[in-house]
């Protein structure tokens, strides 16, 4: 098989599989994941479950690569506004909010679609602690460029993020999200922003 074929080949693969996690995601919004089975995605996209494994071993990998394409956009936001002409502080002032927006609106706002990420962070999947590494030298970057300008005090940018991430978990992590927000005795995003912005400075 020449280059130009296996490019086809490949190109269609990738269309099939798209088009299995489109339906997939769709029914899991849906239905809930726990009550969509292999044999309803099929069904959904007019094929057998048998084609539907020559793509994906189980339920679970299909979930898991649903799972990647949301942290991917999650991802790719928090990219953008890290390399956004603003100051260290107010990238990560956006960055968290933006987060945050991202975690209510896409994982939140939708009951089946919160069960389908809890499923996914209980699981402790390696793509999102691959996600949680990215997005931690991202901030480590703004922070640095932030020590650079003089705008932070002299530290260790890798620590400093670690710690940022945690002093703002309960806005960026889905399940702590849900739990907040019926709380009024919690911190609101703007002081819990500013509070950890604070810390980082001189």
């Amino acid at each position: 098989m020449n280059d130009t074929a296996e490019s086809i080949l490949e190109a269609t693969r990738q269309e099939n599989a798209t088009r299995i996690l489109d339906a997939a995601e769709r029914l899991f919004r849906h239905y809930g994941y726990s009550k969509t089975t292999v044999a309803d995605i099929a069904r959904d996209l007019g094929m057998s479950p048998a084609n539907v494994y020559r793509f994906f071993s189980s339920k679970i990998e299909i979930h898991q690569a649903i799972c990647g394409r949301m942290l991917a956009a999650s991802y790719e936001q928090a990219y953008e506004i890290c390399h956004l002409p603003l100051s260290a502080s107010e990238r990560l002032s956006r960055f968290v909010r933006g987060q945050y927006e991202m975690t209510v609106e896409t994982m939140l706002d939708q009951e089946k679609v919160h069960e389908m990420v809890v499923v996914a962070i209980e699981r402790d999947w390696h793509v999102i602690e691959k996600h949680v590494d990215s997005i931690q030298d991202l901030l480590a970057e703004v922070i640095q460029q932030g020590i650079d300008a003089g705008e932070f005090a002299d530290q260790a940018p890798a620590v400093a993020s670690r710690c940022f991430g945690a002093a703002t978990v309960t806005l960026c992590h889905p399940i702590m999200v849900a739990q907040c927000l019926a709380k009024t005795n919690r911190a609101t995003v703007d002081e819990l922003i500013d509070f950890s912005i604070r810390a980082l400075k001189k």
